[in-house]
């Protein structure tokens, strides 16, 4: 099926993922799995959850197989690979193309969706917990699917409160209560914090932390990003494109980042107040607190 394993698509913090081939010539990815992580926990995390699930920005389980430690997944190919490749200036892969920042807001959108989907439209509410541009794969079209559930964990949709042994996740894009429960308790919020992380990369084409900046405010992404809102100044963020319609797409995503990365889990929208805002015009949002705690504060807490 992977043709020897010559044609790699990726690696994973689960093991490595191949280009392959079904008998009908269909093509597919076969994620395979490292023999070491917790005795097949992840597999049977990654098999029981998105075999529930069926979603057009969701990517599709065909398939899998266990053979003593040997696990894989086969999943539906995604010709386009991942989001990283397309909005990090810095990405050593990244690819060429430019999206408009139309586009970009069309992928905000179905991503959103997807989120949305794994929140309220499954029986069970799946919380994701690695949502962010690497795990987000995009088909022929460029329509966004997320992939990758090896952390996911199922809770019924009346559980406010989720308990996690440990922290999970990718650092960065986790949500504050995840790594620490002085912040407040994991909950579908979780994934929200990390859509708006995701949501502030795809906007400014880079990551959420760039040590290269100069000072701490160009360092810490989304705190230059609010105070250039709360000024009231151009975000200068389209990269070239025509300005007429680009700056109010970028300072409405910008809005709708911060309301999602508040501090507090309870000042979040859920994903499908995400979904809605993301429907509406820039004007009819609200500008956010201040998503984040000062860094002085931070100071003062060591």
């Amino acid at each position: 099926m992977t043709g020897r394993f010559k044609h790699k698509l990726g690696q994973g913090g689960f093991g490595s993922v191949y280009k392959g081939e079904l008998s009908n010539g269909i093509p597919v990815a076969v994620k395979m799995l490292e023999s070491s992580t917790s005795n097949g926990e992840e597999f049977v995390n990654e098999v029981s959850t998105i075999g529930k699930i069926h979603h057009v920005h969701i990517v599709r389980l065909l398939g899998f197989c266990s053979q003593g430690t040997n696990r894989a997944l086969v999943y539906e190919f995604m010709p386009n690979e991942s989001l990283e490749k397309f909005i990090f200036m810095d990405e050593p892969k990244r690819k060429h193309h430019q999206f408009s920042m139309e586009k970009l807001q069309e992928i905000a959108l179905g991503i959103a969706q997807g989120i949305e989907y794994l929140h309220q439209g499954c029986n069970q509410r799946i919380l994701h917990f690695d949502i962010k541009p690497h795990n987000i794969l995009l088909d022929y079209d460029f329509n966004p699917k997320i992939s990758d559930f090896g952390l996911a964990k199922l809770c019924s949709k009346d559980q406010s409160i989720v308990t996690i042994s440990a922290a999970r996740g990718t650092m960065g894009y986790m949500a504050p209560e995840v790594y620490s429960r002085n912040f407040g308790s994991v909950s579908h919020k979780s994934d929200v914090y990390s859509f708006g992380v995701l949501l502030l990369e795809m906007i400014g084409k880079r990551r959420n932390v760039d040590p290269t900046m100069e000072n701490h405010s160009e360092m810490y992404f989304p705190e230059w990003v609010y105070n250039k809102l709360m000024e009231g100044r151009s975000l200068g963020l389209g990269m070239g494109m025509e300005m007429d319609c680009t700056e109010e797409i970028i300072r409405k995503l910008a809005v709708i980042a911060l309301w999602c990365i508040q501090w507090n889990p309870a000042d979040r929208p859920s994903m499908t107040q995400a979904v809605q805002m993301l429907m509406r015009d820039f004007n009819s949002l609200d500008i956010p607190p201040r998503p984040f705690v000062p860094s002085s504060d931070l100071q003062d807490d060591i």
